[in-house]
């Protein structure tokens, strides 16, 4: 059967299918996504409602939060509806989302597993378009100290000094390391590259004695970790 209401202005609607007056009264998990960009809109376009522009802002990227957090505002602005002020609410609104999971992480968390390491790297390379590489800095008691980038490159990758590595680590008086780069065509399988660059970093490391603990490849919500799967 029809939607018909997807055609009526939201103020039209019944209130318990508005969706500032559903999230007042049957609570955040209640709204769907689409409902909940609408909220970020306040307002839909001529010819849709702010539900329906949310929801076909949604289908641009498959209903993937992941993808729409990695458009630009230019990007935002080429969807027909979606003006400057949305776009702007649409990325605040994201990034907020983003820093509220970093925060949820104690920032001088032990890190005892390849999971609490994801944890604290994650949001330094969720949303790039481009492969990156950083370094997760630990004390002696394997605590973070810092997260570091090391360097930027392209989708297929990038290049990585070892010695910027290990000079930040030495300034910072780590006693192990992390290290981390993302995968942006969503493989997280090592490449013969990853693999031959883990090896000379953990060589370098025995050498300076730090410890190269790991070495994480992350693509969207999901990790490969050398030391799991013992290649350390």
């Amino acid at each position: 059967m029809e939607d018909t209401s997807a055609r009526m202005p939201i103020h039209q609607w019944a209130q318990d299918d508005q969706p500032r007056e559903k999230l007042m009264n049957k609570g955040k998990e209640a709204l769907s996504d689409a409902e909940l960009i609408a909220i970020l809109l306040r307002s839909g376009s001529i010819s849709q409602s702010a539900v329906e522009l949310g929801r076909s802002l949604l289908q641009k990227v498959d209903h993937n939060l992941i993808a729409l957090s990695k458009l630009s505002i230019d990007d935002l602005m080429r969807h027909k509806g979606i003006g400057e002020a949305k776009a702007l609410s649409i990325i605040a609104a994201l990034e907020l989302g983003m820093r509220r999971r970093l925060a949820e992480v104690p920032v001088r968390k032990t890190v005892s597993s390849s999971r609490d390491a994801f944890d604290l790297l994650y949001t330094s390379v969720a949303d790039c378009l481009y492969e990156e590489f950083w370094v997760l800095l630990l004390n002696h008691a394997n605590r973070r100290i810092s997260v570091e980038q090391i360097s930027e490159g392209g989708q297929a990758g990038t290049v990585v000094d070892p010695k910027k590595i290990f000079k930040l680590a030495l300034e910072q008086n780590a006693a192990g390391i992390i290290l981390c780069h993302n995968h942006p065509s969503g493989n997280l399988n090592p490449s013969t590259a990853d693999r031959n660059l883990t090896d000379k970093i953990k060589n370098a490391g025995n050498f300076l004695d730090i410890k190269v603990l790991d070495h994480l490849i992350i693509a969207d919500e999901s990790y490969y970790s050398f030391a799991d799967n013992g290649l350390m």
